[in-house]
């Protein structure tokens, strides 16, 4: 506070705290006044300074300390109410400054190629070569995948059979992924008299994949336009597909809707490449609408894909293919004395789809042409493109869809319930101890015949064999 200008300050502790001071009175008005001209000659500054009309005003009217005790001192003026309060004064906090600020960003997702468990082979068809990605032990039994427009192996399958629960699957199944006509990552141009395959086409070259692996059959896993090719392969060879999981399969013919905006696209693929209005088209078929609201990331993983490891002309003619699609015509039997007879899928199927998935109506078009005695229709919440989506839900039924099938799942005995039926495995020194029992055992009954007639023992009679039960599988 500045001083000598002819009054003392306290603080007030007759109240509880108040941020403000009081002047004591301890010289005559005439003195104030004097000491007010002194500081006159301090220029403009000290003339303006509102303590010295405010001193006057509290000398010159007995009411001049009641109207001071209304005032606020400023925040920054008072040590002693920065003491009391326990804050820094305001003037302080220009001192501060930030220093060694970084920007982290999430680790963007990426599509490689270049996985170690994935092997690429090229099969030779009667219309065309493909390129099939094989997964696993090939010796285990097989699922066949086939992917949507837009996508391959890469885009389509990577991620999900990487997911966690499937890996613990992929133990006991090889995948092999089959990827249409020009629609590898990196693939060149198809040539201009190159005629693309139908879609009844592409399913026979199945036939070619099963035999250049020698699989007498599979599993079939399918999704879109992928799905579509497994079912009319199943339709043709229903012995060499053991069950079918298809997601957002359509069995009808393309709409004319659907024709108008695929031959768009189409035109526009060749002449202009990855326009912007195919791409949306893209986005929505995988996903619907309201994707960038609910996973934004992910939209922007594969409108990145799209642009830049997709062959425009090479899709243009899968997309073409896809829109000159035939009926099934598959056909609902329930009279259990015509079903040989009848055009549909025998063997069982699970029909999957997303909520949020723009081909909901047409799954449900599928299901109604199935046998309701083996096929399932499965809808997921929350999603439209249920493999990236909604991983750990499509894994789980995928998984009880292979075991109503049959087919047994090794668990480890950790997992199992204390109330199973547990034996636990032989080890080399429990097989040891075995062994030495038995020979002394051997030795006894060799005296025994030497001393009284018995059954003549061999010790070919005596076989040791290891743990007949020595992994436990649920179905």
């Amino acid at each position: 506070m500045p001083s000598g200008i002819g009054a003392s300050y306290r603080s007030l502790a007759d109240d509880v705290y108040k941020s403000t001071t009081v002047a004591e009175n301890k010289f005559s008005v005439i003195e104030s006044v004097k000491k007010a001209f002194s500081f006159s000659s301090g220029g403009a500054a000290r003339r303006s300074d509102p303590l010295l009309t405010r001193t006057d005003a509290q000398q010159a009217t007995p009411e001049g300390g009641a109207a001071n005790r209304d005032r606020k001192m400023p925040a920054s003026a008072s040590a002693e109410e920065t003491a009391l309060l326990g804050t820094m004064p305001s003037d302080s906090m220009d001192d501060i400054e930030l220093r060694n600020i970084q920007l982290q960003f999430p680790q963007a997702r990426t599509m490689s190629r270049e996985d170690s468990q994935l092997h690429e082979e090229r099969v030779e068809t009667g219309r065309g070569s493909v390129v099939v990605a094989v997964q696993g032990n090939r010796s285990r039994p097989a699922i066949l995948t086939y992917h949507d427009l837009g996508l391959n192996y890469v885009s389509g399958y990577q991620t999900f059979f990487n997911y966690i629960d499937m890996r613990a699957l992929l133990e006991n199944f090889c995948v092999y992924h089959v990827t249409a006509p020009g629609q590898e990552e990196g693939a060149p141009t198809l040539p201009e008299d190159f005629v693309y395959p139908t879609m009844d086409e592409l399913s026979d070259q199945l036939s070619f994949v099963l035999s250049h692996f020698g699989l007498r059959s599979v599993i079939g896993f399918g999704v879109g336009a992928g799905a579509n090719v497994l079912a009319r392969y199943a339709l043709a060879h229903p012995g060499k597909i053991e069950a079918l999981c298809i997601i957002n399969c359509v069995s009808t013919q393309a709409g004319w809707i659907e024709w108008g905006y695929q031959k768009l696209n189409t035109r526009h693929l060749r002449s202009k490449g990855m326009t912007q209005g195919v791409l949306d088209y893209l986005m929505w078929h995988h996903f619907g609408r309201g994707t960038e609201e609910r996973n934004h990331d992910l939209v922007q993983v594969y409108r990145n894909y799209f642009e830049r490891h997709v062959n425009p002309t090479n899709l243009a003619l899968f997309i073409d293919s896809y829109i000159r699609r035939t009926d099934l015509n598959i056909v609902r039997e329930m009279d259990p004395g015509r079903k040989n007879n009848t055009h549909t899928l025998s063997m069982p199927v699970i029909n999957i789809t997303g909520a949020l998935s723009p081909h909901v109506d047409d799954t449900v078009t599928l299901n109604g042409r199935l046998d309701p005695t083996n096929s399932t229709w499965m809808k997921i919440q929350d999603c439209g493109m249920v493999l990236e989506e909604q991983p750990a839900k499509v894994s789980e039924a995928f998984r009880l869809f292979l075991q109503g099938q049959g087919y047994a799942l090794r668990v480890s005995r950790k997992s199992l319930s204390a109330s199973s039926a547990e034996v636990a495995p032989l080890t080399e020194n429990k097989m040891a101890n075995y062994r030495r029992a038995s020979l002394e055992a051997l030795d006894v009954v060799s005296k025994l015949q030497t001393q009284t007639p018995a059954p003549h023992w061999s010790a070919s009679n005596i076989n040791i064999t290891e743990n007949p039960i020595s992994e436990a599988v649920v179905c």
